[in-house]
């Protein structure tokens, strides 16, 4: 006879995706019920083992053990689960205002439909311990339809107010989800179990509050001493069981690469409490490794500069998308913490490192990263398209002499402004607000950038011959220095590692302004002798309007003044002859190039006179 193929059957794992793929996640028990009733079907299809069609029922034969497969099993599984979220859907119903509906029938139908799904969970676990007898079904996944069946039968007695026998079922329950985390072969099994015992943790603390114990916050102590007690009298050869999957996971030699890497902040491990979150952070610890990798062959210096710049940014890139990937999911897991906060099941007990402050670490991580890459690609544009500096020479000298491309530092002031946006924004990260140091330790970077940003965005306004925006950019320079300066000097560590700063970076920069401020104004000096104007010459531009019309009209300057009602007596005309208008040199040297006829001026001691009052008044008159 042919030997029987082996199933592999996750009771924990089916039951955990469908619920967060289909509605579960935002507490949404009739989506996730007709979801179940739609698989149910497809199932029975191709299982053939439908009902009949039509309206006649037509009861099915029971199943062969010889022909089971896992199809069977994932059928019973979401049988239950369907009628599990069912009931949750009425009770949700009995809990709202209804004029039409009674709470109690609602009520009452919940109760059946709970014991419905207690009763397809057990026909499951029925077939799993068969199939396991008869070498079918690892000693791990029986565990696991053991434990769900436990789950489902504590709660249904908490529902009933039973909480005695339910405070027995869940923390045995709790014991084995423990037992299977300490003995799961990958960081995903072990995420998964860790998430169903933070489901039940707080089931188990009101039970114990409800029957009255003096300790029901000790959730772990009441699971060590009511699991040692009634774990072998729930499930069949408990500890046969236990043994076995403790071996296996132990000889099973699993790949490093489905084995996350410890993660920590300050010293103290991050939890990652979901599978999700699990398949996401192995992908980033992959992207890091090979950008490590890359760092490597760099510092060994293998290649040329420009290959290896690329080669190191496409490398922080595929680390950048992996984060952007965790990012998203932690944010949806957040998000639906926060939608069922005030459901029956909470996540994480209080006290730990929630969901919430994951998110905040990847944001931080991806930020960090970010950062990196926006630093490596500035410093690869100024070692790439800047001229290069000899020893004992400023920047702004050497530019004199070598021309820089005129896109490099816009596009190094762009960088530097990304750097900026991002440091401000990891500035207001709840984890980095909690630290002292680390706030005051971004905040110098913040300073540190705006300088370099400044320096760089001077340099853009002397090809413009813009020299008095361009110094005082400079002197904005000098004083973020000093603010990082001052900053750096209250901090007894540095505990930002992925932006260095060291002192001696703040003194290079330092000088760096300073040469290219006197450089500055050496260029200023000698292009217009320092003068805030284009040219060097009047503070304001004459109007086109006079150079154009005076040219070609002859004012009556004595009727001007009579129309404007403001006729000058004998004595004010004597004084005004007698004390001409000086006429700058300027107009002087205009005045000998183009000769045109002289314009008769006005007393300028008048209150309201002059051209341009006659003008107003001649333009004014309606």
């Amino acid at each position: 006879m042919a030997e029987k193929p082996q199933i592999s059957f996750r009771a924990l794992q089916l039951a955990n995706e469908q619920r967060s793929a289909y509605g579960l996640r935002s507490n949404d028990f009739a989506r996730y019920r007709k979801h179940c009733a739609n698989r149910t079907h497809r199932l029975r299809a191709t299982l053939k083992i439908t009902h009949g069609k039509g309206r006649e029922f037509k009861k099915t034969p029971p199943i062969a053990q010889d022909y089971i497969k896992d199809g069977h099993l994932q059928l019973f599984l979401l049988e239950a689960e369907r009628a599990w979220a069912y009931s949750q859907d009425l009770l949700a119903q009995a809990r709202q205002p209804s004029e039409h509906q009674n709470p109690a029938t609602l009520r009452h139908s919940a109760t059946g439909r709970f014991r419905r799904a207690v009763n397809w969970a057990t026909q499951l676990l029925s077939h799993c311990q068969t199939l396991y007898k008869s070498g079918r079904l690892s000693a791990e996944s029986l565990l696991e339809a053991e434990v769900y069946v436990l789950i489902l039968n504590g709660r249904f007695l908490r529902f009933r107010d039973e909480f005695e026998d339910a405070l027995i079922q869940l923390s045995v329950a709790r014991s084995l989800l423990d037992a299977l985390a300490g003995a799961a072969a990958t960081s995903r099994d072990q995420a998964l179990a860790t998430l169903f015992g933070d489901e039940i943790g707080p089931e188990i603390r009101y039970c114990a509050h409800e029957l009255g114990r003096a300790k029901a916050y000790d959730v772990d102590g009441i699971v060590a001493e009511l699991a040692a007690k009634h774990r072998n009298e729930l499930v069949e050869n408990c500890d046969a069981l236990l043994a076995k999957v403790k071996a296996a996971g132990t000889s099973g030699e699993a790949s490093a690469q489905k084995k996350l890497a410890p993660l920590a902040w300050e010293g103290e491990p991050v939890p990652i409490r979901n599978p999700e979150l699990v398949d996401v952070f192995l992908t980033v610890q992959d992207a890091e490794a090979k950008l490590r990798a890359q760092q490597g062959a760099k510092a060994e210096g293998e290649g040329t500069k420009v290959n290896t710049s690329k080669r190191g940014v496409a490398a922080y890139d595929a680390v950048l998308s992996a984060l952007s990937d965790a990012e998203e999911v932690a944010r949806k897991l957040a998000e639906a913490q926060q939608i069922g906060a005030g459901s029956q099941t909470v996540p994480v007990a209080a006290g730990t490192r929630d969901i919430h402050f994951v998110h905040a670490f990847i944001v931080y991580q991806l930020l960090s990263r970010r950062i990196e890459r926006d630093l490596l690609l500035a410093s690869a544009l100024l070692t790439s398209q800047a001229p290069s500096v000899p020893r004992g020479k400023t920047s702004a000298s050497a530019s004199k002499k070598e021309q820089v491309d005129a896109r490099l530092y816009p596009a190094v002031v762009k960088l530097l402004d990304t750097i900026l946006q991002s440091l401000e924004q990891m500035r207001t990260l709840n984890i980095v607000d909690e630290s002292p140091d680390l706030a005051s330790a971004v905040e110098a970077r913040i300073t540190f950038t705006k300088a370099r940003r400044c320096l760089f965005l001077s340099r853009c306004y002397v090809p413009a011959k813009k020299y008095a925006e361009a110094l005082t950019l400079i002197q904005h320079a000098s004083i973020h220095v000093r603010e990082s300066r001052s900053v750096l000097g209250t901090l007894d560590s540095d505990p930002v590692a992925f932006y260095p700063l060291p002192a001696s970076a703040l003194d290079d920069l330092e000088q760096t302004i300073d040469a290219d401020g006197l450089s500055f104004r050496k260029e200023w000096f000698t292009w217009n002798g320092g003068s805030l104007e284009a040219e060097g010459g009047k503070s304001h531009k004459k109007p086109l309007f006079f150079d154009i019309a005076l040219n070609y009209v002859q004012l009556d300057m004595d009727r001007l003044q009579e129309r404007a009602g403001k006729t000058l007596t004998p004595q004010q005309k004597q004084k005004a002859v007698e004390q001409p208008r000086a006429v700058p040199a300027v107009q002087k040297a205009k005045a000998a190039e183009i000769e045109r006829p002289e314009t008769p001026e006005p007393e300028a001691q008048q209150a309201r006179g002059g051209l341009s009052s006659l003008l107003g008044g001649w333009w004014g008159r309606r």
